[in-house]
């Protein structure tokens, strides 16, 4: 069995156990081609209705390029039909240029990621209830095999490696993963408060009443991740960024955010800040915090600029701003979602409820 014939079975039974009758969309780049086809040939023998949609290469960048407001906010009514009624999606990354969007006007970025909101307010919605399910995989190009500083034979095996796809029996190494995490779980529920302390960092959040989702790859593959989404207001500090993060093809670095009654009222970054500044005045929803969450995949240990990975990386964590997840008691609505990622293996700490829970990167049972 090829490693594309595996990946699309560890999607199709382990991420989103797919059902005969399921109808299920796959999306990706034509570099993508060959885990596209592994994904529509299994999906068709389990019975199930895969509806392809492909993109050619630097069709964003296009699209940013020579779109007017109108096309930049018009929402297809097919995409609003595929939201409501679609039971899986797989989201391929396999982009052959991630830096196509350096350039573009981030205006028109954010124009359109509000107008989109809709799309993806509902299938939060819908994923709330239980009728949705959506993985992300990845499928190496040489593109971020040269983000990741690595050659494509690296890059591939190291992606494969991931995945766990070398394990002879993927789906049990996966359920390991799980139980490990959903200890830690355990751990963070019930508490009230977090208080997370490291360099230029002294933030607190409230996440009280909120739940602690195991991230076990059924919604990344690979993954390895514990979040929640905090209480909206309830955000107050300072917290600095030191992994550098690639957002729709811009990198920023050394990120600093200042959070007053949970909004972000000053953001700085050694690179990329106009970017971030611009991203972050998406919409009403965009200064407040999404996501708190601790990456613990150790077998993915340096940044690749490729969120799917760094934000999994082990002894980190990372707060996403924007859009919550309703799953996790999530309330905030917003067009941006963008995840920046902070090393915390270097005295870094971490309080629930003014117990120490995490130091150095570890969690402390």
């Amino acid at each position: 069995m090829s490693y594309e014939e595996k990946l699309a079975k560890l999607l199709c039974d382990y991420s989103l156990k797919v059902k005969k009758g399921d109808l299920v969309e796959v999306r990706g780049e034509i570099s993508a081609e060959p885990l596209i086809k592994a994904c529509y040939v299994y999906l068709i023998k389990l019975g199930a209705y895969p509806i392809v949609k492909m993109s050619f290469p630097e069709q964003m960048y296009y699209f940013y390029k020579y779109a007017e407001k109108e096309q930049l906010e018009f929402i297809p009514e097919v995409s609003l039909t595929t939201a409501k009624t679609i039971d899986g999606l797989i989201v391929i990354d396999s982009e052959i240029n991630t830096k196509q969007l350096t350039n573009v006007d981030s205006t028109k970025v954010a124009i359109n990621r509000k107008a989109t909101r809709i799309l993806k307010d509902i299938l939060f919605e819908r994923e709330a209830k239980g009728e949705f399910k959506w993985v992300l995989a990845p499928y190496p190009t040489y593109s971020m095999a040269q983000d990741a500083e690595m050659s494509f034979e690296e890059y591939k095996n190291f992606v494969f490696g991931a995945c766990k796809l070398n394990e002879k029996d993927p789906v049990r190494v996966w359920e390991e993963v799980s139980s490990f995490q959903e200890k830690i779980v355990e751990l963070l529920t019930g508490g009230k408060e977090l208080k997370i302390l490291g360099k230029h960092t002294e933030l607190i959040l409230k996440v009280d009443g909120r739940k602690w989702i195991n991230c076990n790859g059924s919604h990344n593959m690979p993954d390895g991740e514990v979040f929640t989404s905090p209480v909206e207001d309830s955000a107050e500090g300072v917290i600095f960024f030191d992994v550098p993060t690639t957002f729709m093809g811009v990198e920023v670095q050394n990120v600093t955010l200042y959070f007053e009654g949970g909004r972000v009222v000053k953001a700085t970054a050694e690179k990329g800040e106009g970017f971030l500044n611009k991203m972050l005045d998406t919409d009403e929803g965009s200064r407040f915090i999404g996501e708190i969450a601790f990456g613990l995949n150790d077998s993915i240990n340096k940044p690749t600029k490729n969120i799917l990975f760094d934000e999994k990386i082990g002894k980190t964590i990372h707060l996403a701003v924007g859009s919550s997840y309703p799953e996790a008691g999530g309330k905030n609505k917003s067009g941006l979602h963008w995840d920046l990622i902070k090393k915390m293996d270097n005295g870094s700490e971490v309080y629930l409820d003014g117990v120490l829970v995490y130091k150095d990167g570890k969690f402390v049972f």
